[in-house]
Order: C-alpha cells, then sequence, then structure tokens
C-alpha cells in the first residue's frame, strides 16, 4: 500500500553446518569436591605440623615415620612401587577428567545462533524415536538406544511383512532423527523380528 511502512526482513540465519557444535562439559563437582578437601586436608595438616616443628615441638609421628621409611626404603620395594602406581593412576585420571567434555548424556544440537547453544537428552531422544516407531503398522513394541554415533532400533511386529515394516521403520527413524536438529546425525540400524510364542 503507498505510504505503508514497509516490513523489516529478518536476516537470513545462514544454514548450520553439521559437526560444528561440540559437546557440552560436564560439571564435575563431587571430582573437584574431593580433590579439593583432600589437597586442603593434606596441606593444612602439614603445615601444622611443620608450625609445631618451628615451636620446638616433636613432629607428628606419621611424618618422622614418612621420613624414615622413605628414607630406608630402597625404590624397588613393593609398597614404594604400589604407591607409585596409585599416584600415576589418579594423576592420569584427573588429567582425563581436566581434558574431556564427559557429559555424554546430552547430545548437541545444530547451531541456529552463534549465541545460542542447544542439547537433548538421549533418553529423551530415544523415546521421541520411540513414540514415532509405534505409529508404524504392525509394530508391537519397540526398543531404541540412542548413542553418539549409531541409533539402534529393535522392533516387534505382530502382522505384516517383517521386511515392510524394517523398511517403515527405517523411513520413519531416519525422519524422526533429522528432525531431531542434531549436529551429528547418528546411523539408524534397524532390526524388526517376531514376538516370542508364549
Amino acid at each position: 500500500m503507498p505510504g505503508s511502512v514497509p516490513e523489516p526482513v529478518p536476516e537470513s540465519v545462514p544454514e548450520s553446518v553439521p559437526g560444528t557444535a561440540r559437546r557440552f562439559w560436564a560439571v564435575r563437582r563431587v571430582p573437584a569436591f574431593l580433590v579439593a578437601a583432600v589437597v586442603l586436608g593434606a596441606a593444612g595438616l602439614l603445615l601444622y605440623d611443620v608450625a609445631a616443628v618451628r615451636a620446638h615441638r616433636p613432629a607428628m609421628g606419621w611424618r618422622r615415620r614418612l621420613a624414615h621409611e622413605l628414607a630406608t626404603r630402597p625404590l624397588g620395594d613393593g609398597w614404594v612401587v604400589g604407591g607409585a602406581v596409585i599416584a600415576v593412576v589418579v594423576g592420569a585420571w584427573l588429567v582425563l577428567l581436566a581434558v574431556t567434555p564427559g557429559l555424554r548424556s546430552v547430545l548437541p544440537m545444530r547451531p541456529d545462533r552463534a549465541d545460542l547453544r542447544a542439547g537433548i537428552d538421549r533418553r529423551a531422544a530415544a523415546l521421541v524415536l520411540r513414540d514415532r516407531a509405534m505409529e508404524v503398522a504392525g509394530v508391537q513394541s519397540v526398543r531404541v538406544k540412542v548413542g553418539r554415533h549409531r541409533v539402534k532400533v529393535r522392533a516387534q511386529s505382530h502382522f505384516r511383512d517383517l521386511g515392510d515394516v524394517r523398511a517403515d521403520v527405517e523411513g520413519v527413524m531416519a525422519e524422526g532423527v533429522r528432525k531431531l536438529g542434531l549436529a551429528r546425525e547418528p546411523g539408524v540400524s534397524v532390526r524388526v523380528g517376531r514376538p516370542a510364542k508364549k
């Protein structure tokens, strides 16, 4: 209409490229709390003992015994090797926690906006796909397991040809996975069988 103000055209969002979204990082409160508690307790105990020695009091028995054991035991002793192995394993575990996301239960979704990240829980995704598979004619029961790289569907059909049911389930699952909007669409593996006879 003449004289009317044209509506602003929304900026087109570039189509997101699959695989660009990174996994969500776990908070890991329990490991962080345990490490902080152990370090704080050990440091506090050691500082107290050092302050006691500086005040001309005898060192605690555990520190005298530890110093004696470290001075007298050979490096090949079983206790020394066992303690070193435990220290290495705990250190490797802490490094692994620090450099890996760890939150495997949340699958990242395609980023439609640069300032927004979204994810979907694997169990929720499996429930959505299971409901879609149950809509296929002939399907009696379905089990769906959603992984990072593959969706495994195990269905039981009480009528219709198994090949036809499997083809329909595969089509429904492919469409369902696409509509989930995952950053990395997993492959779909479908198996259809007959329910066990009672």
